[in-house]
């Protein structure tokens, strides 16, 4: 069961502003109204100690003739004040914060639930239909689990507009939720540094006005095989499943070999073996990428066992073959 706070609907942020974009999900009135309740406390009494320190330091000032006024040496009603006024104060924002965040960390009962894998440096989206997407697709006004876990480092899913964010870790499931209030596109991306590409794992939230039109794309996205030719399936598979991170498609060397003419050509490993670029070297590549390491390059690509049917890699293997 969640615990609900009341927020007063004083700090809405239908539009983006100076501070934060729009609140685009159920708990981001509340996390702005922690955010800002502690900022206009805080900045209250620094106005306050600063401004009677400067009073205090021109009354107060040493002139010659004048005689220093005698220090007061206790006052009992002043000390209770500064004492029980913050005191006070502090188990405010506590309790705001505590409520706050156990909503935020509570998944509803019933929700849309959606398994999330994160690597070096991309994001995979299953849905429950078995479905992965390099993008995040949601309806409006429907409670959203994300599952996550990592294939390889910490990573951390961050929503600004939703004001939610959760670190991803390898060897273990965490789990973050939202309700999203307005339909539109959203930036999504990576909170914690996890590598040399951290600043271009970014991807989107797209949600769709009614749960009709969520199905509706669905039900198209995973029919790409059928939409499209096993090359232009492997283009998109190239470019939502995080290859385009460390392939290129022009011959410049990145993270991992280009793609570029990479079909039919010779490959030498570092355990001093070579072999044939054939569908079955790529293959092997996309399951097993550990197993030859080429020369050159770091082992740093993940496995993608599970993620990739055979349809799939036939595809990707086409695309990588049209690359002359």
């Amino acid at each position: 069961m969640q615990m609900k706070l009341f927020i007063p609907n004083l700090l809405a942020n239908d539009e983006a502003g100076f501070w934060f974009p729009p609140q685009s999900s159920t708990v981001a009135e509340s996390s702005d109204f922690v955010y800002f309740f502690i900022l206009y406390v805080c900045t209250f009494f620094f106005v306050l100690i600063v401004g009677l320190m400067a009073l205090f330091m021109f009354k107060y000032r040493h002139r010659p003739g004048v005689e220093a006024e005698k220090t007061a040496t206790h006052n009992l009603m002043l000390e209770l004040s500064w004492s029980v006024i913050p005191t006070l104060l502090v188990i405010i924002m506590f309790w705001i914060g505590f409520t706050s965040y156990l909503d935020m960390r509570t998944p509803p009962d019933s929700s849309y639930e959606i398994d999330v894998v994160a690597k070096k440096w991309s994001w995979a989206f299953k849905y429950p239909n078995g479905w992965i997407e390099s993008e995040l697709h949601i309806p409006k006004g429907e409670n959203v689990t994300l599952t996550m876990s990592s294939d390889d480092v910490i990573h951390s899913l961050w929503v600004p507009a939703f004001r939610t964010k959760m670190d991803v870790v390898p060897g273990r499931y965490t789990q973050q939720w939202f309700n999203a209030t307005k339909a539109g596109t959203y930036p999504l991306m990576c909170a914690e540094y996890c590598g040399q590409k951290h600043s271009e794992m970014i991807s989107k939230v797209v949600v769709h006005e009614t749960r009709g039109d969520f199905d509706k794309w669905l039900k198209v996205a995973a029919d790409i095989h059928k939409n499209k030719t096993p090359v232009e399936a492997g283009e998109y598979f190239y470019k939502t499943r995080g290859c385009i991170q460390c392939h290129s498609i022009d011959g410049v060397k990145k993270n991992g070999p280009s793609f570029k003419g990479l079909f039919g050509s010779e490959r030498k490993f570092t355990d001093g073996t070579s072999a044939i670029a054939d569908a079955n070297y790529i293959r092997n590549s996309i399951l097993e990428p550990q197993s030859k390491i080429v020369v050159g390059f770091r082992p740093i690509m993940p496995t993608f066992k599970g993620q990739l049917t055979d349809q799939d890699i036939t595809a990707i293997i086409a695309f990588i073959k049209s690359l002359k």
